[in-house]
């Protein structure tokens, strides 16, 4: 009953992590970005609940006490203070040398290897997923609802016929008197697009800094794990999150001397842990790298008008290719974001008009492409 209860709950959980990233029917930004800003922060925010809820993994941490010090003070003690492994221990034999991984006589101070990220994970995970948020909200700030205003609910085939004609009309007004006026608007999403890669570059190193220089290469430490002899292998993922270690704590004996205790403390919280920084690792390097071919397309589609043109042709395949030539030719990239964005969220028939209309009035061509 139990178990079925926490499952409950757990899901429960899950599903109200939904609400906090609302899922539009239309689209202001590409679906790179949007896995930065929803799938992100979601899968972030469903880890922040899950190691900082103390009842699906018990108590965060259990050390071994003496009946010289309350079991209640040592744990809080360990947990407050940071406790610790020895790096040499690690290559050690267990069961034989030592005890557990990285658990042995102190011989060098220099040789500690010392723990005390644990209880700030909750906090960190959580100021990541604002961060991830971060260019979102910049974006939707700057966009300020433009492409909603301009779709005037056109992304519904079935309208009447009048009212059709009046937002078209109004659309097309638009679009013809604004021309060559978006560059800036459309610059602002690409910056943000960049600052979601900086973000999560930035995001890497800050991991970094925090696991002690062991998070960079954490996710290749893993690969070489898998394929080592299991005689000459380190497993990182102990070594990085260590399930037992050791703590230290003094206190005043009967005759009034600083008596030392060693004290060996289970961290049951590490296991949760070290499954949410692998699976971090290789997400971070897969968005990263799809967040630079992203930079990379939008480079290549400020420099080259044929490049714009051709993505409207494979885009748009409805609209006729003289149309989208004169469109390009007689637009700046600002507006050519202006009418993908558009494309993607109005009807496919109604915005193919207005692209033949637009293209008829540019071009001031005396074929009417609505007919055709």
């Amino acid at each position: 009953m139990v178990g079925t209860h926490g499952s409950a709950t757990m899901l429960h959980l899950f599903l109200g992590l939904k609400s906090l990233v609302k899922v539009s029917r239309f689209h202001t930004d590409g679906s790179v970005f949007r896995l930065h800003y929803r799938i992100t922060v979601m899968v972030l925010l469903a880890f922040t609940f899950i190691v900082t809820t103390r009842q699906y993994i018990g108590s965060p941490i259990m050390c071994v006490h003496t009946k010289e010090i309350p079991k209640d003070v040592l744990n809080t003690y360990c947990w407050i203070h940071p406790t610790y492994t020895l790096s040499s221990a690690h290559w050690k034999r267990v069961g034989v040398d030592v005890p557990h991984p990285g658990v042995d006589k102190t011989r060098d101070e220099r040789d500690k290897k010392h723990v005390k990220y644990y209880q700030w994970v909750g906090f960190c995970l959580f100021f990541q997923a604002i961060l991830f948020y971060v260019p979102r909200w910049l974006w939707k700030n700057w966009e300020a609802g433009k492409i909603h205003a301009l779709m005037m609910d056109l992304d519904i085939g079935v309208v009447q016929d009048v009212e059709k004609r009046q937002k078209k009309r109004l659309l097309l007004d638009y679009l013809s008197e604004n021309l060559k006026h978006h560059n800036w608007w459309a610059y602002r999403y690409f910056f943000c697009e960049f600052l979601a890669l900086v973000n999560i570059i930035g995001q890497m190193f800050l991991m970094d800094r925090f696991f002690d220089g062991a998070f960079l290469t954490f996710g290749l430490e893993v690969i070489a794990f898998a394929e080592q002899d299991q005689e000459d292998r380190l497993d990182p993922l102990i070594y990085v999150f260590p399930r037992m270690t050791k703590c230290t704590f003094h206190k005043f004996g009967s005759s009034g001397e600083v008596e030392k205790h060693d004290a060996l403390c289970l961290l049951p919280l590490n296991i949760v842990n070290e499954k949410v920084y692998i699976f971090l690792w290789f997400w971070f390097i897969f968005l990263a790298l799809l967040t630079l071919l992203v930079i990379l397309y939008r480079l290549i589609i400020i420099l080259s008008p044929k490049m714009r043109a051709y993505l409207l042709y494979i885009r748009f395949r409805l609209i006729r290719r003289e149309v989208i030539n004169t469109i390009v030719k007689k637009s700046y990239v600002g507006d050519w974001f202006l009418f993908y964005m558009l494309g993607q969220n109005v009807d496919s028939m109604i915005f193919k008009e207005v692209m033949h209309e637009l293209a008829r009035k540019l071009g001031h061509l005396g074929k009417d492409f609505t007919d055709t």
